[in-house]
């Protein structure tokens, strides 16, 4: 059913499952449901790719939502990431059998995405599939780990080193934070992980956190323009009033890198006198449009430097049929670690 069209007639052998999200044109209600689509309802694209795995990000649950803010046409396709088999493709760089891994680009919003048994795509979308991960793994860490390793290279190439005292990781047991506290700790960094939640506080010392912060500590608004000097680096997937805090803590000459929205767009605080008096950076992290060199290193860092059996203990699985109500679920914040979507269960 491409955009604007109705069904095809195709036989049974050539139809596979998606999640497709649809809106009534006179309600301007969305709804979300498993359905049979065929390969000639994909959008243009010059590889074909077997879908394994997907996950449930927050952009997903504002897809399937009722409001479908991030869609533009419909019917709808949501998934911002994917991992799977080449099937088919025109250009030289890969070829069938190929194992890939997609994050970003629109996947999922304006392009159709991963909630689905075969997807296509841009040939410039995707990276390999580099050693040490397979599908599921890949998506066990998907756009959320993507993001986290993107934050601590980000951190790195700032100059955080080892030694240098404690990173704090906002938003802790969410997708980015997960994975982030797990890289961070298996590097060898002191991990303070900031949760609003305490029954995850023992899940969050699993990955490697050395101390809990409760996210009441940086909830409240200070007239303070500077605090005590506490963070040599901070993975941020809050923002709001906490970042206003944590950047009046944060070490001389260190950074912040701040990778989501969820406390909102406004900071509140002196911020002038961080950036100045201490030489605190703020580091923006767009994981969506980031350039294929870059991809494939953190994905390949990913590889190397995320241990396994943590990424394991953050793994909730889940079929097409359980996205309607985890896409509700995780903008509620009730979604803890990472959801694995296995779309052929």
């Amino acid at each position: 059913m491409k955009q604007g069209a109705g069904p095809a007639i195709e036989k049974e052998s050539d139809m596979f499952n998606a999640l497709v999200v649809e809106k009534d044109e006179e309600s301007g209600k969305t709804s979300a449901a498993v359905k049979q689509i065929t390969v000639d309802d994909l959008p243009h694209g010059e590889v074909l790719v077997a879908v394994e795995y997907s996950t449930v990000n927050y952009k997903d649950g504002l897809c399937i939502g009722p409001g479908g803010g991030l869609v533009r046409n419909y019917p709808h396709v949501p998934g911002i990431d994917f991992a799977g088999t080449v099937e088919e493709s025109s250009d030289d760089r890969y070829s069938p059998g190929d194992k890939v891994v997609l994050t970003g680009w629109r996947v999922g919003e304006a392009h159709w995405g991963g909630y689905a048994q075969k997807a296509r795509v841009l040939a410039d979308w995707l990276v390999p599939l580099p050693d040490g991960l397979d599908t599921r793994a890949a998506m066990a860490v998907g756009t959320a780990g993507f993001t986290a390793m993107l934050s601590v290279m980000a951190l790195e190439d700032h100059g955080l080193a080892t030694g240098h005292g404690p990173v704090l990781v906002t938003g802790a047991a969410g997708g980015v934070g997960s994975v982030a506290t797990a890289i961070l700790a298996h590097l060898g960094y002191e991990v303070a992980a900031v949760t609003g939640r305490p029954e995850t506080a023992d899940y969050l010392k699993d990955l490697g956190a050395s101390q809990i912060v409760a996210r009441e500590e940086l909830s409240e608004v200070t007239r303070k323009p500077l605090e005590s000097e506490l963070w040599a680096g901070c993975v941020d997937a809050v923002a709001g009033v906490m970042l206003g805090r944590v950047l009046k803590q944060m070490k001389y000459g260190s950074s912040v890198a701040a990778v989501g929205l969820a406390g909102g767009a406004a900071i509140e605080g002196a911020l002038i006198t961080p950036f100045i008096l201490r030489g605190v950076n703020l580091l923006g992290i767009d994981s969506v449009m980031q350039p294929y060199e870059n991809r494939l290193r953190a994905w390949e860092r990913i590889a190397s430097d995320l241990p396994m059996d943590k990424l394991e203990a953050m793994i909730q699985p889940a079929t097409l049929s359980d996205l309607p109500e985890l896409g509700r679920g995780i903008l509620k914040g009730q979604v803890k670690g990472r959801v694995v979507v296995d779309v052929n269960a």
